[in-house]
Parts: structure tokens; C-alpha cells; sequence
């Protein structure tokens, strides 16, 4: 609670507040209570804080505790010598109202860096590393010995042996040369390594993957087509929809496609998700690196799939003419674009064409003659989705949705993997009925779930807070802009009017 529903509760006379005030402060410093930045008082619960540091160059850092909103101070006389990324037990200790809660740390439980990826300087018999992160704060200190042939200049990943302590560097040996900082493509790669992202599958993976691919729906080999057919008569078979991908020009795994036809009056829209689930199984070893890499990962001159290639670009990718298996939300729309009826339901699909965003707004936008020419038998559909997704659209902005239309960039690359320009990645209409369609079809599922009253992950945007809408309410007010804010929250739509005026 506050110092005012404190002294309330406490009976404190006005005179008094003063003395409760050094009261607080001093069972802040003792560790015995703690304050958030918001004023309020609480008693630590006894428990071990355990957290993971994180470093700042200029030597103090900060404890991220799991389940707890703030992060905790940790002054750079209090670290105990942790470095970037450790596990640590800390002890709290002062805070002030408004400011952020101090710790200092008690032990260090885990190393969190045993690899780090610098530079290597060559002095006359040793070396150092200086650390491409700088949040770990301290240069590296390598014998003649261990220098593994590394030269200044050289981008390696050095083992730590000793993280040192006060007036001792970290010492430790190379493990690995990636190149020297002006190989082509080594800037790459040490960012991969630094991020700690697996570059290569375990052999158990890769096993899993290639049987997975063999499995009924995948290439389907001879003796598994008496089981591919089955599976397949389990499914929805929607080949005969039309349907196509919508996507950047190098887009490598398609996992997302789109159909849409009318009758009677109404719109048959199709959202088919490729389904992984069919050939990552639960506790498998596919399962526990899908997990572990939590991602895809796109960088300027690569992807690093969360699946090995057989499925992420082969069966799991929707590929133009083959037949995949998908998951497919099916909504039905009336003429106002709202949803009438849907279904959910595993499927069987063979997209008709692999588009482009820029083709598709070529045909949408311009009319463009070669593009309307080469996919003519599916102009009417691409009309037809570029007017459901105004519909949808228009509701969402009734309801206030926000859009914030960010510029995204693109960068463009020599054949030697050198940057040579960065473009601005334009937002057009095929870009846009793709979000449509994709947030209507997140929205079908999760109503569909919420009315189950099923567990289910939710994926939402957190309210903003009001000490915030307040503050910005003020400082656009300067400007004279007018925002309403509320008791409770604000209303989307007031969001969505000031971007407007703005």
C-alpha cells in the first residue's frame, strides 16, 4: 500500500507524516520492506530473489526476476563480480518512491557467458578479446598458448577459464576462429553466434525430420500410401478451392495461404495454415529443438529455420501444385465483411499459384498488363479479396483499432554478401489484405475458443497505463491536440483519432 493508506490505516496525524516517511526509508535500507516505483510498500517474501544479471559497460547492472514486473538496480560496488547473463541470488535493499528497487548480489549461482564471441588483439605473448557484447564489460585476457593461431584482428569465440575478480581480468582460451573482422559475411555469423543461435540440427532431429517427411502427407512412399489415403479421408479435401500464398519475393517457407469465392451474396473466405503438429510429435526430438530455437530467425542474408529444411521449406511449406496438409479456418461474410459462420477444421489443400505481394498490388493497383495476363483466371478472386479486405477493415477501424503503419526496411546485398543499399519496405494493398485476413482468421479462432471456455493462449495487447495516457494526454495537449482519458482505460478510438489528426 502507499505511505497515505498507511497512515491512514496507522491513524498518523498530519504532524507525524514526517516521521513515518524516515521510518519507511530506514526499513527500506535495513531490507525489511521494499517500494515500487509507484509509491507502494511491500514486505519481501522471504523467499531467495533469484534472477538473471544483466551487465552495463559502466559496471552496475540490473536482475530480471521472473514474475516480477521491474527489474532490480544492482549499484556496481554490489555486483560480487557477476558478469552478463549469470544467475544470481541477490539480497534487496533500499529503494525510493518513484525509483527503482536496489539489490545486491548474494552469490552467483550459474555462469550464464562460458563463450564469448570479440575481436582478438595480439600484444607481443598474450592477447586480449574484447567482447563484441559489451554488456560483459571486461576485456579478456588470452596466454600466448591458448590463442588457438589467432591473429589481430581475428573474430573468435573465446572459452572463459577464469572470470577473474577485482584488479584480475577474465582469462580464458580460443575455441573457435570465425574469420577476420573483413571476411565477407563474418559480421553474420558472429552475430549468430553471440545471440547463442544453433546454426546446425542434432543428428536425432534431422532423423525425426526426414522420417516425419515420409510420413502419410508427406512424399508418401509407396508402402505409406495406403495410410496416406486414410489420413487424407480424415480431412477436409479443399484442392478444388482456388487458393494461393501471398509473400515477399524471397520468401523460402510458405506457411500461410488464402482463398476466397462468392455466392449468394456472400463471401467464402479461407485462411490454411500448414500443419506442422502433423510431423512434430509431442516429447520429440523435433519437438525439443523447436522449442529450444523458439523461432525462426531472418537475418540480411540468411534464415535460420526453427525446422530442419526437409520440413521447413519441403512438406511444412506450401508449395504451388503439392498437396499439403493444413489446418483452415473457413469463415463465412456478408456483405458488411462481418462473420456469419465458420468452421475449423484439418484439410487437405493444393495451392494454384505462389504470388507475390508486389504482383499482387501490380494487379490491384495498376492493372498491370503482364501480371493480369499471367494470372487472369485469378484476377476475379484478387478483386474480390482486395474488396472484402476494405470491408474488414473499416469494421476494425469502427471498433478504433489503432494502426500504427510503421516503415519497414529492406536491405539489399552484393554477391559477396555486402550491404550496398537499404530500402524502405512499402506497406501496399496486397500487404494489407494479407493482415486482414490473418487478424480476422486470429480473431475466428479465438472467439471460437473463448465461447468453448477452453484453456487457450490469447495473443492481446496490454492496456497502456494511465499514468502514461495522462502524461501523453498533457504533452499533446501542449500542441493542441485533445485526448480523453478516463478513469479506467482509454478508449481505443482516442488513439485512433489523434493519429488521425496528427
Amino acid at each position: 500500500m502507499k505511505e497515505k493508506e498507511l497512515a491512514c490505516l496507522m491513524q498518523v496525524s498530519a504532524e507525524d507524516r514526517p516521521e513515518l516517511k524516515r521510518l519507511l526509508q530506514e526499513l527500506i535500507l535495513e531490507g525489511r520492506i521494499q517500494v515500487n516505483r509507484r509509491g507502494r510498500y511491500s514486505v519481501p517474501d522471504g523467499k531467495p530473489v533469484i534472477g538473471t544479471f544483466i551487465g552495463h559497460p559502466r559496471g552496475f547492472g540490473f536482475v530480471e526476476v521472473e514474475g516480477r514486473k521491474d527489474d532490480l538496480y544492482i549499484p556496481s560496488a554490489k555486483t560480487k563480480g557477476a558478469f552478463h547473463q549469470d544467475t544470481v541470488e541477490v539480497r534487496l535493499l533500499g529503494g525510493f518512491p518513484g525509483g527503482r528497487q536496489e539489490a545486491e548480489v548474494v552469490r552467483i549461482l550459474a555462469r550464464g557467458m562460458t563463450g564469448v564471441v570479440g575481436t582478438y588483439q595480439q600484444n607481443k605473448s598474450f592477447g586480449f578479446v574484447i567482447p563484441d557484447n559489451s554488456r560483459f564489460g571486461r576485456d579478456i585476457f588470452v596466454p600466448g598458448e591458448k590463442a588457438g593461431g589467432a591473429v589481430s584482428g581475428s573474430k573468435v569465440i573465446v572459452a572463459v577459464t577464469d572470470y577473474g575478480g577485482p584488479g584480475k581480468s577474465p582469462e580464458g582460451r580460443v575455441a573457435e576462429i570465425l574469420g577476420h573482422i573483413n571476411d565477407p559475411g563474418v559480421d553474420i555469423l558472429s552475430i549468430v553466434k553471440s545471440c547463442g543461435i544453433p546454426d546446425a540440427f542434432p543428428p536425432e532431429a534431422l532423423s525425426e525430420a526426414e522420417r516425419a517427411a515420409d510420413r502419410p502427407g508427406g512424399k508418401a512412399s509407396a508402402p505409406d500410401r495406403a495410410a496416406a489415403g486414410e489420413e487424407l479421408s480424415s480431412r477436409l479435401d479443399l484442392r478444388e478451392l482456388p487458393m494461393v500464398t501471398i509473400d515477399g519475393e524471397d520468401a523460402k517457407d510458405l506457411d500461410d495461404a488464402v482463398s476466397l469465392y462468392r455466392k449468394d451474396g456472400q463471401y467464402h473466405l479461407g485462411v490454411h495454415i500448414a500443419d506442422v503438429s502433423h510431423y512434430v510429435k509431442e516429447g520429440s526430438a523435433l519437438d525439443a529443438e523447436a522449442l529450444r530455437r523458439g523461432t525462426s530467425v531472418y537475418l540480411a542474408d540468411r534464415v535460420i529455420p526453427m525446422l530442419p529444411h526437409v520440413l521447413s521449406n519441403g512438406v511444412c511449406s506450401l508449395n504451388a501444385g503439392e498437396d499439403r496438409l493444413a489446418l483452415s479456418c473457413l469463415m463465412t461474410l456478408n456483405g458488411q465483411g462481418e462473420v456469419t459462420d465458420y468452421t475449423i477444421a484439418p484439410s487437405v489443400i493444393r495451392v494454384k499459384e505462389r504470388m507475390t505481394y508486389t504482383c499482387v498490388a501490380a494487379i490491384l493497383e495498376k492493372d498491370g498488363p503482364e501480371e493480369s495476363a499471367r494470372y487472369e483466371s485469378l484476377v476475379p478472386m484478387l478483386r474480390d479479396m482486395a474488396r472484402l479486405s476494405g470491408l474488414i477493415r473499416e469494421r476494425r477501424h469502427q471498433r478504433g483499432a489503432v494502426d500504427f503503419d510503421f516503415p519497414e526496411s529492406r536491405i539489399r546485398l552484393d554477391e559477396n554478401g555486402r550491404p550496398t543499399q537499404i530500402l524502405p519496405q512499402q506497406r501496399n494493398t496486397a500487404t494489407r489484405l494479407i493482415e486482414d485476413f490473418m487478424l480476422l482468421a486470429n480473431e475466428t479462432v479465438a472467439q471460437h475458443f473463448y465461447w468453448l471456455q477452453t484453456p487457450f493462449l490469447y495473443r492481446t495487447h496490454e492496456t497502456p497505463e494511465q499514468d502514461k495516457m495522462r502524461a501523453l494526454a498533457a504533452f499533446v495537449h501542449g500542441l493542441g491536440y485533445s485526448m480523453k482519458v478516463g478513469q479506467e482505460e482509454v478508449h481505443p478510438k482516442e488513439l485512433q483519432k489523434l493519429l488521425e489528426r496528427a
